[in-house]
């Protein structure tokens, strides 16, 4: 590798923001908030949208983002199709 012309890549910790889950890997992202880890030393944090503690394929969770069905919005919204 050349050295110089790669990104600097440190240790990270990472938090859900719907469980307040973290976990600690490797990353080039940087955040000005920090956090104390347990093993007492201080990183930067990165509050996440959605990650495997709250997506719902990986929780097992299921969620209802659509009661109405596809066909029948459309036919609501555009009619039924004659034949």
């Amino acid at each position: 590798m050349k050295p110089g012309i790669h990104p600097d890549y440190h240790p990270v910790v990472f938090r859900d923001s719907l469980t307040g889950e973290s976990f600690l890997t490797r990353s080039t992202a940087t955040s000005r908030q920090t956090v104390e880890w347990s093993d007492g030393n201080t990183y930067p944090l990165l509050v996440l949208d959605v990650s495997a503690y709250s997506h719902p394929f990986w929780t097992g969770e299921r969620r209802v983002m659509d009661s109405e069905g596809r066909v029948e919005r459309f036919e609501r919204r555009y009619g039924k199709r004659s034949r």
